[in-house]
């Protein structure tokens, strides 16, 4: 697990920021990890909350690479909570990224005054959305259920900082701001979820990833390498976390659900942790309350842009919004 691959997920780079030539890049090497000098530093296109580099070191002639991260909107306080879970995950077989610890056991540093961590380069890239097959879906279902499975003893709790008090709030801040008939349906949306929770229902809950969408995953040769930005885990239902999942690889292009690829992932997820009574009462809504969070979580952005008042990056929110529309009109069922 410790030897480096080839990591193609991007991050967020901001060009000449850290350079090997900057003597602020030197502190890499200076940070008692024993993983030899800092030969080659290059910055990763994409992504939205992290900077991430490719680093290759030098050791006894030997050329390694990994993965260096700088948090961009994690502080101090908040990233540990992600070192050690990642830590505790990975000492349980589950294919997440990790912060690689110096020889004193710390992995979490500082680089530029931000929290920065090194992290193993993994084997595979994100299979494209149009090229998901129900053997990944597979694949992420099982993997997903021996994450829940791995993090249930997970010593630590963290509350979603996009979760119930924020979809509350914010939902209805922007809702003057949204149509007649967008106001009404995010409006259900949350008030069906608030009626669950206030039920107090059997359901499970644990660590969930909460962000694991199919370019946070990595295969290589169609098998599953690694899962990615584990920096939305938090203490939630497991089939809220399974629902993010469903929606997000298990939809055509029209962003309707594909019963074969949903079937393939809920059956595979299934077949190590069953779900119980509870779970399959409440699938169907926990589905809404997945499209409605990440179709609310882009509308924020659109519209502080709409005033300028946004750095964000901006995605689509009709089409969360359209997931949440076929979900309330075609309820799937758990096998």
């Amino acid at each position: 697990r410790h030897d480096p691959g080839v990591l193609q997920r991007p991050g967020r780079q901001r060009t000449g920021q850290l350079s090997l030539s900057d003597n602020r890049a030197a502190s890499i090497e200076r940070q008692r990890h024993d993983l030899g000098a800092a030969s080659d530093l290059q910055g990763i296109s994409g992504g939205i909350e992290n900077t991430n580099y490719f680093l290759t070191t030098e050791k006894n002639g030997q050329q390694r690479q990994y993965v260096l991260t700088l948090f961009e909107e994690l502080n101090s306080e908040e990233a540990p909570f992600f070192i050690e879970l990642g830590n505790w995950l990975a000492e349980r077989d589950i294919p997440v990224s990790y912060a690689i610890p110096d020889r004193n056991g710390i992995g979490l540093k500082k680089l530029l005054h931000k929290p920065a961590i090194i992290q193993p380069r993994y084997l595979g890239a994100p299979v494209p959305r149009g090229e998901i097959t129900a053997d990944h879906c597979r694949q992420i279902g099982t993997a997903l259920a021996h994450f829940h499975l791995a993090a249930k003893s997970f010593y630590l709790k963290r509350q979603a900082h996009r979760g119930v008090f924020w979809w509350r709030r914010e939902s209805s801040r922007i809702a003057p701001k949204l149509s007649v008939a967008d106001r009404a349906l995010l409006k259900e949306a949350v008030a069906e979820f608030d009626q669950l929770r206030d039920s107090n229902p059997d359901l499970p809950m644990g660590i969930i990833h909460g962000d694991l969408f199919y370019d946070n995953a990595l295969f290589d040769q169609h098998q599953l390498t690694a899962i990615l930005d584990i920096y939305n885990a938090a203490t939630a239902y497991w089939l809220y976390d399974l629902a993010i999942v469903a929606n997000d690889w298990c939809v055509d292009a029209d962003l309707a659900i594909d019963p074969k690829l949903e079937a393939a992932l809920l059956s595979a997820y299934a077949e190590v942790r069953p779900f119980n009574d509870a779970e399959h009462q409440h699938w169907a809504l926990l589905t809404r309350t997945a499209a409605m969070r990440f179709w609310l979580s882009r509308l924020e952005p659109w519209i502080e842009a709409q005033t300028g008042e946004t750095t964000k990056t901006l995605k689509d929110p009709d089409e969360y919004k359209n997931i949440l529309l076929y979900r309330t009109a075609n309820p799937s069922k758990l096998p």
